[in-house]
C-alpha cells in the first residue's frame, strides 16, 4: 500500500483566492457573507450569500477560452492552476497513464443552464448554444483540468451533492494507495448563486432567509434557520509518498483514511441517529490505523439548518464516544457559507492548514449556542491548538457522507 501525500492546493473562495490568504481571514474570523450581487435579489426570498470576489476570468484565460467555460470551470481551472504550481510538477517527467484528474461538483454548469434556457423559451430552439451541453455537465472541469496538463489517468467527477468534492478526493485517495495512480490533481467546484437554484434550495426551506450577514449562517446556534449559499473551488494534487520523494516536493500532510457510506434514510433528512455519518468517521480511523481518542480536530459539515447540526453532533458522539467532549469542532460555513460540491475540498484544506498553522478556525455567529448540542464547537474566536489528526466531514442530500482523515506528516 502507498502512503498518500498532498503537495498541492489551490483555492477559489468568498474570503480569498490564495490559500494563506483564505485561511487567515478564517483564523481571523472573517465573514464572507454580504448581499448577493452577481443578480437583482430584490423579489427572492434570500437575499444573502458568500460570493467570490476579485475574480477575473480574462487574467488567467485567454478570451476565447474563458467563454467556453462556465462560471463553476473557471473556478476548478483556476484553482487547479494555483495547486499546479504550488506543487511544482513537472508535468514532463510525470507518467501521463498513473496521472489523473478527479473533480467533484454537485450541480455544474448552473450559470450556463439558466442562460441557455432562457434562450430557448424566448428565441426558440436554434438560439441554443452548440456548447451548452459540454459548458453545463458536472465532468467537464475534470475534463478540462486533464485537457490542460495531459493527464491520462482515472478522469471523472462524483456528484454526491455536497459530499461531491470530498468523495472526489476520497477516491484519488484510494486509487494512489492501491497502486493505480501516482497523482490526482482532485477536489470540488460550484458556482450556483443564480436566481433559479437560489429559488430552488429557498422553496425547499434550505436556506436562511435572515438578512443579517451576520445572522444568517449560524452553525450550532440555537438561532439557526437554514444554510447560506457559496461558491468557489478548492484542488489539491496528491501523490504517493515515494513519488514526492523522487522530486523533493513539499509535503503539507498526509491523507490517511477515507470513509464513505450511506444513509438509506431520506432524500434531504441525514439519519437522526447518525449512524451512516459515525460510521464514516469510524472507518476513515480505522483506515487510518489510529483511535478515537487521537482525533485532534473535526472540520464539521455543520451546515446551520436545523437538523444537520443536531444529528451531526450526535454521529460525531457515536464515532468518538467520550473523546468527543474533548474534542476541537469548528464549521467554518460559518464564514465560507455552503460551497455544496466545492465544500469537502475547501474544508479539506482548511483541514490541511489548521494542521501546519496549529489553529483552529471558529465557528463564528455562535452566539446562543443550542442548548441540545453540547460539544466544543469552538465558538466566535480561533484557538491556538497542536492539531496532528483531523476529520473533515461532508453530508450530501440523498444521504451520501464521507470522512477525511487527515494526518501531520511524519516522513
Amino acid at each position: 500500500m502507498n502512503k498518500v501525500v498532498i503537495t498541492g492546493m489551490g483555492v477559489i473562495s468568498p474570503l480569498g483566492n490564495d490559500v494563506e490568504t483564505f485561511f487567515d481571514n478564517l483564523a481571523a474570523g472573517k465573514n464572507g457573507i454580504s448581499y448577493i450581487e452577481s443578480f437583482d435579489a430584490s423579489d427572492s426570498k434570500v437575499k444573502l450569500a458568500a460570493e467570490v470576489k476579485d475574480f477575473s476570468p480574462e487574467e488567467l484565460f485567454e478570451k476565447k477560452e474563458a467563454k467556453r467555460m462556465d462560471r463553476y470551470c473557471q473556478f476548478a481551472m483556476a484553482a487547479s492552476m494555483y495547486a499546479m504550481t504550488d506543487s511544482k510538477l513537472d508535468v514532463g517527467l510525470c507518467d501521463e497513464y498513473r496521472s489523473g484528474v478527479i473533480i467533484g461538483s454537485g450541480i455544474g454548469g448552473m450559470t450556463t443552464y439558466e442562460s441557455e434556457h432562457i434562450k430557448f423559451i424566448e428565441k426558440g430552439a436554434g438560439r441554443v448554444s452548440p456548447l451548452f451541453i459540454p459548458m453545463m455537465i458536472s465532468n467537464i472541469a475534470s475534463g478540462t483540468v486533464s485537457i490542460k496538463y495531459g493527464f491520462k489517468g482515472a478522469n471523472f467527477c462524483p456528484v454526491t451533492a455536497c459530499a461531491s468534492g470530498a468523495h472526489a478526493i476520497g477516491e484519488a485517495f484510494r486509487l494512489i494507495k492501491h497502486g493505480y495512480m501516482d497523482i490526482v490533481i482532485t477536489g470540488g467546484a460550484e458556482a450556483t448563486i443564480t436566481p433559479f437554484a437560489v429559488a430552488g434550495f429557498a422553496n425547499m426551506t434550505a436556506l436562511s432567509t435572515s438578512d443579517d450577514p451576520n445572522a444568517a449562517s449560524l452553525p450550532f446556534d440555537i438561532r439557526r434557520d437554514g444554510f447560506v449559499m457559496g461558491e468557489g473551488a478548492g484542488i489539491l494534487v496528491l501523490e504517493s509518498e515515494q513519488s514526492a520523494k523522487k522530486r523533493n516536493a513539499r509535503i503539507y500532510a498526509e491523507l490517511a483514511g477515507y470513509g464513505a457510506t450511506g444513509d438509506a434514510y431520506h432524500i434531504t433528512s441525514p439519519d437522526p441517529e447518525g449512524k451512516g455519518a459515525a460510521r464514516a468517521m469510524t472507518d476513515a480511523i480505522n483506515e487510518a490505523g489510529i483511535a478515537p481518542g487521537d482525533i485532534d480536530y473535526i472540520n464539521a459539515h455543520g451546515t446551520g439548518t436545523p437538523l444537520n447540526d443536531k444529528f451531526e453532533t450526535t454521529a460525531i458522539k457515536a464515532a468518538l464516544g467520550d473523546h468527543a467532549y474533548k474534542t476541537s469542532i469548528s464549521s467554518t460555513k460559518s464564514m465560507t457559507g455552503h460551497l455544496l460540491g466545492a465544500a469537502g475540498a475547501i474544508e479539506a484544506i482548511i483541514s490541511v492548514m489548521a494542521i501546519n498553522k496549529g489553529i483552529v478556525p471558529p465557528t463564528i455567529n455562535c452566539i446562543r449556542p443550542d442548548p441540545e448540542l453540547d460539544l466544543d464547537y469552538t465558538p466566535l474566536k480561533a484557538r491556538v491548538k497542536t492539531v496532528n489528526n483531523v476529520i473533515s466531514n461532508s453530508l450530501g442530500f440523498g444521504g451520501h457522507n464521507a470522512a477525511l482523515l487527515i494526518r501531520r506528516y511524519e516522513g
